[in-house]
This record gives C-alpha cells, sequence and structure tokens, in this order.
C-alpha cells in the first residue's frame, strides 16, 4: 500500500475509533505518528519531528486567546449573566405568543458574544431556560430544539474560539473574521425566532404566554444586562478597531467579566477556583486536538493527499459553486459525529488549498473569509442535526420529560432554517463581507 492509500483509508478509521469513544485528540495524534512513520520508512525521521512538534503547535502567540476566552466564558457564568439576559429578553417578549421561546434565543445569541462556545452556550442557557419554557406551556419538543439551536449561536457570535483556529490555519486576520461573523451570527438568531413565530402561529397549542411585566420592571431588567454589552463592545471593538490585538481584548474581557461576576457575589473562593480548574481542562482538551491534527495533517501532508485531491478536482473541470456545495455537504454530513474543532483543524488544511484554487469573483482575503464563516455555520448545523447531533443530547439530558424523538422532530424546523441561511450566504457573499467595507 502506498503513502497516499494509506492516508485515504486512515479516515474511516479515524472514524471508528471516534466511534468507539476513543478521544479525538488522541486518535488523531496516534494515525498521524504511525502514518508519518510508515511514509518515513524509519523512526530516526519520526522522532526528530516528535521533539519540535509540541513546540511548534502551541508557540503561536494568537492561541492565548483560547485560555482566557473559555475563562470568560466562565465567569460570565459565575456572574449570573446567563440568568440576567434571558430575565430582560423575557420581561419584553414574555407577554407575546411564543416570546419566551424568543427570549430564550436571544438570551442564547447575548450569552454566546461573551462565551463563545456551542455546548457551553446550550448547557447554560438550558439550565436557565428550561424551567422558564415550562413554566410558560411550552411544548418539550419546541422548548428542547430552540435552545439546541440557540446553542449554536454561541460559536457563531463573536467571540469564538473555532473562527479564531480558522483565522490561524488560513492566515487570516482574527478581527475580520470576528466582524465577517456578526451579520450571519443575527440572521440565525432572527431566523431561528421566526421559526418559533410561525410554528406557534400554525399551532397554538405548542406555547403559552406570561402575564405582560410592568415597565418598571421591565427597565429594571434590561439595567441589569447592560454590563454584557458594555464588555462586547469593548472587547469586539478594541479588537476591530486595532486598540488591542485579541489577546489583549481577550484578556480585557475575561478581567472586566472576572470584575463583574465578584462585584454580584459569584466569584467566592471556592468558585473562583472551579472556573480556574474548568478553563484548564478546556484549554488542555482543545490543545490536545490541536497537538494530534498537527501530527495527522504532517502525516497527510507526506502522503500528498491535499495537493493531489486538489489536482483531481482541478483536472474534473468542476464550477467552483460545485466544489463548494461539496464541500459544505461533508461537513454538515461528519459535522454530526465530530466536534467543530476538530473538523476545523482535520479537514482546512486540505480543502483550504482546493478553495483557493477556485474563483469566486472575489478578492483572495474576502474569499477566505467568506469560506471560512460558510464552513463554521455548516459544521454548526452539524451540532444539531439527527441522529448524532451533540447539542441535542446535551439539551435532552437537561429535560427528562423530553424523549429524544421529541428533540429530534422539534429541531428539524430550524435545521431549515440554517440550510436556507447557507443557500442565502453562498449566493449572497456580500452580506458576510459588508461589515468588512467600513
Amino acid at each position: 500500500m502506498d503513502a497516499l492509500q494509506l492516508a485515504a483509508w486512515s479516515f474511516p478509521v479515524l472514524l471508528a475509533l471516534i466511534f468507539i469513544r476513543i478521544p479525538i485528540g488522541l486518535s488523531m495524534l496516534v494515525l498521524g505518528l504511525l502514518g508519518s512513520w510508515y511514509v518515513y520508512g524509519n523512526a530516526m525521521p519520526l522522532l526528530n519531528q516528535m521533539k519540535t512538534m509540541a513546540y511548534g503547535s502551541f508557540s503561536n502567540g494568537s492561541l492565548s486567546v483560547v485560555p482566557l476566552f473559555l475563562l470568560m466564558g466562565q465567569f460570565a457564568t459565575l456572574g449570573g449573566m446567563s440568568s440576567a439576559l434571558f430575565k430582560a429578553a423575557e420581561a419584553f417578549l414574555g407577554h407575546r405568543k411564543g416570546g419566551v421561546g424568543m427570549a430564550a434565543i436571544g438570551a442564547c445569541a447575548g450569552f454566546g458574544s461573551i462565551c463563545g462556545s456551542s455546548m457551553a452556550t446550550a448547557a447554560t442557557m438550558g439550565q436557565v431556560a428550561l424551567p422558564e419554557l415550562k413554566r410558560a406551556g411550552y411544548a418539550g419538543s419546541l422548548a428542547s430544539g430552540a435552545l439546541a439551536a440557540g446553542g449554536t449561536l454561541g460559536i457563531l457570535i463573536p467571540p469564538s474560539i473555532v473562527l479564531v483556529i480558522y483565522a490561524i490555519l488560513a492566515e487570516q486576520n482574527i478581527a475580520k473574521m470576528f466582524a465577517a461573523a456578526f451579520i450571519p451570527g443575527i440572521l440565525a438568531a432572527l431566523g431561528y425566532m421566526a421559526v418559533i413565530w410561525i410554528r406557534v402561529h400554525l399551532n397554538p397549542k405548542l406555547a403559552g404566554q406570561l402575564d405582560p411585566m410592568p415597565w418598571p420592571e421591565r427597565w429594571q431588567a434590561l439595567g441589569a444586562v447592560w454590563p454584557v454589552l458594555l464588555i462586547f463592545v469593548i472587547v469586539i471593538g478594541g479588537i476591530y478597531t486595532g486598540i488591542f490585538t485579541p489577546t489583549e481584548g481577550a484578556a480585557v474581557g475575561a478581567v472586566c467579566t472576572g470584575l463583574l461576576a465578584w462585584q454580584r457575589g459569584g466569584l467566592s473562593g471556592p468558585k473562583l477556583r472551579e472556573a480556574f480548574e474548568a478553563t484548564a481542562n478546556g484549554t488542555a482538551m482543545v490543545f490536545m486536538i490541536v497537538l494530534g491534527a498537527a501530527a495527522y495533517n504532517t502525516f497527510l501532508a507526506l502522503s500528498q493527499l491535499p495537493q493531489e485531491l486538489a489536482g483531481w478536482v482541478g483536472e474534473q473541470g468542476f464550477g467552483p459553486y460545485t466544489v463548494l456545495t461539496g464541500i459544505l455537504l461533508f461537513y454538515l454530513i461528519f459535522g454530526c459525529v465530530m466536534d467543530s474543532l476538530s473538523m476545523i483543524l482535520l479537514t482546512i488544511p486540505i480543502f483550504f488549498p482546493m478553495f483557493v484554487g477556485l474563483d469566486f469573483g472575489l478578492p483572495p482575503e474576502d474569499a477566505a473569509i467568506w469560506f471560512g464563516v460558510l464552513v463554521l455555520i455548516v459544521v454548526e448545523v452539524g451540532l444539531i442535526t439527527p441522529p448524532v447531533g451533540m447539542n441535542l443530547f446535551v439539551i435532552q439530558s437537561m429535560a427528562p420529560g423530553v424523549t429524544i424523538r421529541d428533540t429530534y422532530r422539534g429541531v428539524l424546523p430550524f435545521v431549515a432554517s440554517d440550510l436556507l441561511r447557507v443557500v442565502v450566504l453562498v449566493l449572497f457573499p456580500s452580506i458576510t463581507l459588508f461589515v468588512l467595507r467600513f
């Protein structure tokens, strides 16, 4: 078996390892090292590679934003920001038909702007919103489906750890990636709200509504979330305007969020230790995946698979949109069984060289940013696509009275909204790139 065939067969082996619950970082690391050993023909080049692999993977200063954004999310949770966001949205929308569900989506978007993790957003907002949705008379299928979909906003609305990783791999500006993801993220939230509105008007039994809240209480609830908006403006605005580097912005955001959590009494000694431990665990998991992907991608590069695949696609004469559609379908399918970070690290070194050889009538930098946002959206759709969407199981585990079948049925309209959004963004790249014109 030559190196090219070995590389091709390594993909099904990798998927098999994932299915038997071997950690994906470890799976990629082992396959990458064994594959490189086979290609080299002896152990000495592999040992030389291993001496510098970890340092080469982690010496990139841009990766320091990962623990900082994770810590920012931990502090946001301890500071009760998720609850404050939901209560503020509920105060203005809860008395409308479907309003509590829309409030949950809005709170997911707000919390995602200071969290950066899809499953963390889903889990946190599930704890806050599921009891309120049940109290308002929402069907279990609609409540679980809405929160599973809303969780995906955590990784699309900046700051996003996965966008940072993509920017590093594709050598793009992190601030521009954040800016380009903003409008698609807002469109996602509005699309999910539209799904709730349509469903409850077609079937009013799916949801109840709360009594209107007096205006003084509404303003009080709104006043409780102004720090979240301020932190978002400081961090994202500072990064985009060049006042901060992404790393500095993440540090400022972590400090501001930590001070807010302390001021609200959520940052006692034991809680602070738990936040640091959770951040360390999350960072270790991310970095293990980064290291495994580095080893596996080295093996793929040695096998010449990315170059051969790009050359084959070019020889077939496929149109650029045909190739793009194929890539997005690949991400949609495999996003059901792999987390978004692993998918990005594993596939961007393969697909990005293929993509940059296509002509979409865009400048190279704009095309790369547009592609990154599209890939992120489609991978996130995989998190809520039955039967293996990871967000579905996160939410369903928190709603014991709701069957997984009901959760599947409830999330499908939100998946349809996502697919429609992807089609619109593919046909009209200017929507994604609009903010970059300023």
